[in-house]
This record gives C-alpha cells, structure tokens and sequence, in this order.
C-alpha cells in the first residue's frame, strides 16, 4: 500500500503534481528574471546623463565659437581697419605709379641695356685682340643682340605706358574700390552670424531634449 493509500489517492497525487510544479516555476520565475528588469529599469537614467555629459563636453567647443564669431565681426565692422586696407593699396599704387611713370627707373632700363649693347659692338669694331674673323663672329651677335635688345626695350615701353595709365585710372577708382571692399567685409560677417546660428539651433535642440528628460516619465 502506497502513502496515499488506495487507488483513487494515486490518481489524486497525479492530479496534484503539475500544479505543484506550476507553482514551483511560478514562485522561481520572477527570482531569475530581476536582474533583466532592473537594468532595463535604469536604461533612461543611463541615457539622460550619457546626454547630459555630451552636452557638457561640448558646450567649451560652442562657447570658444561664439567668442570667435565676436572678434572676426568686431573686425570685420571696424571701420578704421577697413580705411587701413584702403591706404595700403594707395601706398602701393603710389609706389607702382612713381616706378613706371614717364619720369621713372623703368623708363631708363630699356635705354641703359641698349646703350650697353652698342657701346659693346663700337668698342669691338675697334678691338685689336682678337683675329678677323673672331671680330666678324662676335660683331655679328652683337649687332643681333642690339636687334633683339631694341625690340625688347620697345615692348617693355609699351608695357610700361599701359601699366601706367591703369594704375591713373586705378587712383580715380579708389573710392568705389573702397565701397566694394567695405562690401565684402559686410558680407563675410552676415556668414559668420549664420554660422553661428546653426551652431545656437543644433545646441538649442540638444537643450530641449535635456529639458525633456528632467520630469520623470509619465508625469
């Protein structure tokens, strides 16, 4: 005899083995599934402050912009600086204009190198050192020379007479020239404002969502 006793207690234990083993899972399941459930549960908190350190590390980068962005506009609108840039280019147009006018230096580069080529064919023809036919030899290149060296003190004339005239006509533009560069300056600074614009909305965004995240969820 069984501890049951009789037949039907053997089919009463059979009956109740499954629900013990039910209750069994039941009361082991939720032990084996809490570590799960408390990392998930903490998931939000570990994002939040992920964000939140982003936001931290990036704010220096976003401070150091809008100091920069300052000073190129505090630059860009300073108006005695602009005025400078256009003193400089008189002072080089000047320079430049004083070099090649009809009264300067490279009036007289073509005429000295000339001048050096037919004194150096004169004093050959003349020139006792060398054999005849050396003479005719080196006479001749040198007559070639004055040929090559006449046209080339011709264009660089021309050269200079253009370039002249340009650099006059330069000095009577110089202030529309000064307008066009105060124009430029304007507009690299409207690009720096919009820089910096982008750079304010994209950490506005970050903002919001740090914002977002203080009430807890749900509340």
């Amino acid at each position: 005899m069984t501890m049951w006793g009789t037949e039907g207690g053997v089919r009463r234990a059979a009956l109740f083995l499954p629900i013990a083993v039910t209750a069994a899972l039941l009361l082991t399941g939720p032990v084996q599934s809490e570590p799960n459930a408390g990392t998930d549960a903490f998931a939000p908190v570990e994002e939040y402050a992920r964000k939140v350190e982003e936001f931290t590390r990036n704010a220096p980068d976003l401070n150091k912009k809008i100091e920069d962005g300052t000073r190129t506009i505090d630059d860009l609108t300073d108006v005695p600086k602009a005025r400078n840039e256009i003193e400089q280019l008189r002072a080089v147009v000047a320079d430049l204009l004083g070099r090649v006018s009809d009264n300067g230096e490279l009036t007289r580069l073509g005429a000295k190198a000339l001048d050096h080529a037919r004194g150096k064919l004169k004093t050959l023809e003349q020139d006792t050192r060398f054999k005849p036919e050396e003479r005719q030899f080196l006479a001749r290149n040198w007559q070639e020379l004055v040929g090559q060296t006449e046209r080339a003190a011709d264009d660089l004339e021309k050269a200079r007479q253009e370039f002249s005239e340009l650099l006059k006509m330069l000095q009577t533009r110089e202030d529309f020239i000064d307008e066009l560069m105060q124009i430029k300056r304007a507009a690299e600074a409207t690009k720096v404002i919009r820089q910096l614009t982008s750079e304010l909305r994209d950490a506005s965004a970050k903002l919001k969502t740090l914002i977002g995240g203080i009430k807890p969820p749900g509340v």
